[in-house]
């Protein structure tokens, strides 16, 4: 077992599907599982993986909260314990909101997996009515997938951009969590080659999140079969890094894990026959793909 590589594991469902669950060590000790809320995901997104299943299933409360008590079990009695919780591995966590917020709620529970609220992060793509209602429900951490900082390129890799645009996304997190005392945001910014990852992306990032109190998560693309884009390089990411640093931006930078084995971030999940359709690149990113 490669600890230090990750650890993925597949739940068997009663009904006979498959959900696929990461535990993700770290040198400073912490030890993060990665949970599922769906079986695929509707939403789309064009680098991700898990995006070309589709939505098969929502899970149900004590499908999401399983994975957890299951990492747990095992990493306390062989390899020390979970410290934190995510909600990024396969689904659209805000897609099945009750759900999540359910088993967030468990996680957090003095009579159950008493996690901190602020170990425990729900991702989502960006739906705003629910992210207006997970805010006002939940004092778990969030995290916006942004990917992109205009509304051409997100309306392309995210379509949920094309309902929920950067404008309204951000105007919405700025007036909500101006009521929530010390609460930052997660910002992931998956880094695309010759998509996302210019000089001018970063100066647009910087003014777009201006007024939330947030941090940013640069995450290294993982690529898979019938991908088109391309991971940027480490120098350039760097380069991205410092420029957001420069400006006062609290950011990080992700290392890929698991990527060998299809178990790395937006590399989830198994696509069928059918898959959702891959969207027309806006022509001046052509040559990028």
């Amino acid at each position: 077992m490669e600890l230090e590589r990750g650890l993925q594991i597949l739940f068997n469902l009663d009904d006979g599907m498959v959900i696929e669950t990461i535990v993700i060590p770290c040198s400073t000790g912490r030890t993060t599982v990665c949970v599922s809320s769906q079986v695929g995901c509707a939403m789309n997104c064009q680098f991700c993986y898990t995006g070309r299943m589709g939505l098969r299933k929502h899970l149900r409360t004590s499908e999401i909260v399983e994975q957890a008590v299951f990492a747990r079990r095992l990493f306390s009695s062989e390899f020390g314990s979970i410290t934190n919780v995510v909600f990024m591995g396969m689904g659209e966590p805000l897609h099945n909101i009750e759900n999540v917020l359910k088993a967030s709620a468990i996680m957090v529970d003095d009579q159950g997996l008493h996690f901190s609220p602020r170990k425990v992060t729900v991702s989502t793509s960006g739906l705003v009515p629910q992210i207006k209602h997970f805010l006002s429900k939940s004092n778990c951490a969030l995290a916006v997938s942004l990917n992109a900082t205009t509304d051409e390129v997100r309306n392309w890799i995210m379509p949920i951009n094309r309902k929920y645009n950067l404008s309204l996304l951000l105007g919405t997190l700025k007036e909500e969590i101006r009521s929530k005392h010390r609460y930052k945001v997660l910002f992931e910014y998956v880094m695309l080659a010759g998509v996302n990852d210019s000089i001018e992306d970063a100066k647009r990032l910087i003014e777009l999140i201006r007024g939330i109190p947030c941090k940013i998560n640069l995450i290294s693309f993982n690529p898979h079969s019938g991908s088109r884009f391309r991971p940027t390089t480490d120098e350039k990411m760097v380069e991205f890094r410092n420029f957001l640093a420069s400006a006062g931006c609290v950011v990080f930078m992700r290392p890929s894990r698991g990527d060998d084995r299809m178990a790395a971030c937006g590399q989830l999940g198994e696509p069928g026959v059918i898959q959702p359709p891959m969207l027309r690149p806006p022509p001046r990113f052509q040559m990028a793909l």
